[in-house]
């Protein structure tokens, strides 16, 4: 891995062969991935729950790639970037954008997934010069309703995972229904592309770090969305069972330039990755427009 002062040129066409580079921050190492097409303004993937750079269904982040330059990246602690992860949403967005900066980006977009969600929110409307445009995906707004149960959630089925031999993603991620269930095994196949140079999974203290931030996220106030002027694109399935579906509704409903997607049927939490299909041409429209 390298660590440069400004980012290289992508010139990787797919995701599971997209090499993984590493910048200073701080004096911290932040890993990351970079893909697609040179110049215009940079598509950053910020990351759910426990995720690192191989959490990213490679349907899309190629599919956005196709026609952006877009980045994953491993924030504080994660995955194979060093330092503690902080316990907060709001030190995780400043950690963000200081990411965003070691990379010489003046404006970027965003997509944020679940607590990368939260996270694009608070960079939003602490860094509106920084930030052009957001997409919100499987999210909702600080103190929305059921978001400081996702850590329950989390752990219970991360438990019944291990009894079960079963990935917890397929039942926090995906509904019981059968085309769910297809969806979720698709899915979980995708993230085996890529072979080599895999990244490291969560540490367990970073993990602990993740869930105080969200149940914290899930307890506070109300945020004040009206502060954020970006063009914001929102999706979810409307089975979400993480956050619950109807925080999508509110987002959409209180954001003052957004646009909603409509709920994906028959899908959850993982709605953009089961209808991959479905929402990358959207938000590349949305991107584009």
């Amino acid at each position: 891995m390298n660590t440069p002062r400004n980012s290289p040129s992508p010139s990787t066409s797919s995701y599971k062969n997209a090499p993984t580079r590493s910048v200073s921050v701080r004096g911290e190492d932040f890993t990351y991935r970079e893909l697609g097409l040179e110049g215009g303004v940079p598509l950053i993937l910020l990351v759910h729950l426990a995720g690192v750079l191989d959490n990213w269904d490679p349907r899309v982040v190629d599919g956005l790639a196709a026609r952006r330059r877009v980045i994953t990246f491993d924030n504080r602690g994660v995955g194979g970037s060093s330092g503690s992860t902080p316990d907060t949403i709001e030190a995780m967005a400043r950690d963000a954008v200081l990411f965003i900066r070691a990379l010489g980006f003046e404006q970027v977009d965003l997509l944020g997934l679940s607590m990368g969600g939260f996270v694009a929110q608070v960079i939003a409307g602490e860094e509106p010069r920084l930030v052009r445009k957001v997409i919100l995906a499987g999210t909702g707004p600080a103190g929305g309703p059921g978001i400081d149960k996702v850590p329950a959630l989390a752990i219970q089925a991360t438990l019944k995972g291990g009894l079960t031999r079963q990935d917890p993603k397929l039942s926090l991620f995906f509904t019981e229904t059968a085309g769910g269930r297809q969806a979720g095994r698709a899915f979980l196949e995708r993230l085996k592309e890529r072979t080599h140079n895999r990244d490291k999974g969560i540490s367990l203290p970073s993990l602990r770090a993740q869930l105080k931030a969200i149940k914290q996220w899930g307890r506070q106030a109300p945020s004040d969305l009206s502060a954020i002027h970006q063009p914001v694109l929102v999706a979810n399935g409307e089975n979400d069972r993480m956050v619950p579906s109807q925080n999508t509704l509110d987002l959409a409903a209180r954001l003052p330039r957004s646009e909603l997607v409509p709920l994906y049927p028959d899908a959850g939490h993982g709605g953009i990755f089961q209808c991959h299909e479905e929402f990358v041409p959207r938000a590349l429209e949305f991107l584009e427009s």
